[in-house]
């Protein structure tokens, strides 16, 4: 059994809610997926052969029956066939390829979306977890880490905003991990409202929280053309979920092109929008502005902020936004990779679809930061043609 992961919900919820969509509606899709080291972290020798041994041994997980039905009572929206088939569900190893050079780790995934869609979340914890530990760097010892957690969750209360933990992707290990939601949960916060780690939320009893990622609006983009992306994406997800799991994820290709798409029906439709790239603040003004042309109470709907987020930031947000807009925030690594270690920059992106006819079309995402577009940097000039984006 995996030493560094407890169980295969130890996963974020909006990779179990899109394999869900992805099976019922994508079931023969080929994707790849490719590790991007954006902080330009250097790994030490042998690193690579401790990450092939942690996801070799992730074969072994599986769904529990408590987990079953823990997802039957808490997920009613995930249907039965599907919560059958992830009871079956068992990690391929083989649909990972690692490979280092000197201090250069290469990490992809290739295989049936439906399957690898799964590895994203684990692949990257699991880097996260295997650099500090070879790097022998020390962190706070577990009585500090509960201390700065418990702070933060008096400030949040004392904001008087909503707050849910999203941090699994870059956190400093599943030890961490745990304490930042022993001690969230020991607070009694009403304003803590759960988390994105499905393992985590069904331990400590707290609702699992997310909806969908970029990567669901990068595949409808090449499936589908630059120009139908947002509105498909959006369209599938209602027709698998009814209503459910009502965030709608703005930013794949800029928020300026999303409102365009995101007309009366969706804006009704869904309880709100997740903020994830460029100035909160402005995004905020937009979304307000787009409520009210369409005749919605913005009071009515809410935002989702979930962009590196520390206290400071979200302090300034819930300033701004007081009065105008309901909002929540999603705080990741500032809650499990707040250690007195530098956090790392890394993150893995769907890079490719296969076509029918087997050809490659690559995926692009075109965020509200610049500086963070990711994909081919052809494609990435194409699909700013096609959607009028002038930087």
């Amino acid at each position: 059994m995996s030493s560094y992961l407890h169980s295969i919900l130890d996963n974020d919820f909006y990779k179990i809610t899109m394999q869900c969509a992805v099976i019922r509606c994508f079931p023969n899709e080929v994707v790849r997926y490719q590790f991007i080291n954006r902080g330009a972290h250097q790994f030490p020798d042998g690193f690579s052969e401790q990450l092939r041994k942690a996801v070799a041994a992730m074969a072994e997980l599986q769904l529990t029956k408590k987990e079953k039905k823990y997802l039957q009572e808490t997920c009613p929206y995930l249907d039965l066939p599907y919560i059958d088939f992830l009871e079956g569900y068992r990690y391929d190893p083989d649909e990972v390829n690692i490979s280092q050079k000197n201090g250069a780790l290469e990490v992809s995934v290739q295989g049936l979306w439906y399957r690898t869609i799964l590895w994203e979340v684990p692949l990257l914890s699991l880097i996260s977890e295997i650099y500090y530990e070879l790097t022998g760097q020390q962190r706070f010892q577990d009585d500090e880490v509960l201390k700065i957690t418990h702070q933060k969750a008096e400030i949040m209360e004392s904001l008087g905003v909503t707050f849910a933990e999203f941090g699994t992707r870059r956190r400093h290990s599943f030890k961490v991990h745990d304490l930042v939601l022993e001690a969230l949960c020991q607070e009694k916060n009403h304003f803590f409202i759960g988390s994105s780690n499905v393992y985590l939320a069904m331990k400590y009893g707290v609702k699992p929280i997310g909806t969908h990622a970029h990567e669901w609006f990068m595949f409808h983009g090449a499936a589908f053309g630059f120009k139908m992306a947002n509105q498909l994406a959006l369209e599938h997800w209602v027709d698998v979920y009814r209503g459910d799991l009502g965030v709608a994820l703005s930013d794949t290709y800029t928020t300026d092109v999303f409102f365009k798409q995101f007309d009366k029906k969706f804006a009704k439709l869904f309880d709100g929008v997740r903020h994830d790239s460029g100035d909160p603040l402005l995004f905020a003004d937009k979304t307000t502005k787009h409520y009210q042309q369409n005749g919605i109470n913005p009071l009515f709907k809410y935002i989702i902020f979930s962009d590196g987020l520390n206290i400071e930031k979200v302090k300034e947000i819930t300033q701004y936004c007081k009065g105008k807009i309901g909002i929540s925030f999603g705080i990741g690594t500032h809650l499990t990779n707040d250690v007195g270690l530098e956090p790392m920059n890394i993150v893995m992106k769907m890079t490719a679809i296969q076509s029918h006819d087997e050809d490659w079309i690559p995926t692009v995402k075109l965020s509200d930061e610049k500086g963070k577009y990711t994909g081919d940097p052809t494609m990435i000039q194409l699909a700013k043609a096609f959607l009028n984006i002038h930087d």
